[in-house]
């Protein structure tokens, strides 16, 4: 390696959030497929006469070559791969999109390359994109990011007795990691009620492939239960609330005029 290479280097990134810092710079948090997610300085950027600025938007996959420097990498050069200009022109779909990258965000730390996980980003921004029920995309890749980050909960068995889940309505026990039979989920005070429809979606989910989902429109009623638990879910893992859920909550009611 010569030691200009030792000194640059390339990365295929989605670009999850910038804040403004200094005069005129940017600091980006991006998700790479070369090194997962990273923290990077994109200078001059917020000058007129950037043309990389375009190029770093939140929401835009996009080729960069970088410089090290000290303590933050420097962006040199941006290219925009997709801009995913359908999600940015419809306000519920940029909604969605900041959910996916607030989840991948919060569940993330800086500890190196991770495709599995940038290729789902890629793969559910596209599905966003394309997918007339915008609803299913997300599910599955709330369920696909659970897996890939170990937090598979078990909806086959009560995760305290271990009984064979039955078809009737059970309990959903986040410390135990997933589903609780009655006898036992009315015995948990922190279980939370689910019924049997939305258990048998979430089951879907969790052992179909993209291509057997795709087409699928949940029942509205299913939908905004399965949706709820899974955000309860998300927030228990991570100790903390969501920011996005509220906002596509309330971009999705209906306006009402003073």
């Amino acid at each position: 390696m010569s030691p200009r290479e030792a000194h640059t280097f390339r990365a295929q990134a989605v670009v999850l959030r910038h804040f403004e810092y200094g005069e005129a710079d940017r600091i980006l948090t991006l998700f790479t497929l070369e090194r997962g997610k990273i923290k990077a300085i994109a200078k001059g950027v917020r000058k007129i006469a950037s043309r990389k600025a375009g190029h770093l938007e939140p929401i835009t996959q996009c080729s960069l070559f970088f410089a090290k420097g000290h303590d933050l990498s420097i962006i040199t050069q941006a290219e925009t791969i997709n801009a995913f200009l359908k999600i940015k022109e419809n306000l519920a779909l940029t909604g969605q999109a900041a959910y996916v990258i607030e989840l991948l965000e919060r569940f993330t730390y800086e500890e190196g390359e991770n495709r599995d996980l940038y290729n789902l980003l890629v793969d559910t921004l596209v599905r966003l994109e394309e997918n007339p029920f915008p609803r299913t995309v997300i599910h599955y890749y709330e369920v696909r990011l659970l897996d890939l980050l170990g937090f598979r909960p078990d909806l086959q068995n009560c995760t305290v007795c271990g009984k064979e889940i039955t078809a009737q309505d059970q309990y959903f026990y986040a410390h135990g990691g997933g589903a609780a039979c009655p006898a036992c989920g009315r015995a948990q005070t922190d279980a939370w009620a689910i019924t049997m429809p939305a258990l048998k979606y979430f089951r879907h989910f969790q052992r179909s492939r993209y291509s057997q989902i795709k087409t699928l429109a949940i029942p509205a009623d299913v939908e905004k239960e399965l949706g709820l638990l899974i955000e309860k879910y998300m927030t228990y893992l991570l100790e903390r609330s969501l920011n996005t859920p509220r906002f596509i909550r309330d971009i999705s009611r209906p306006y009402q005029a003073n």
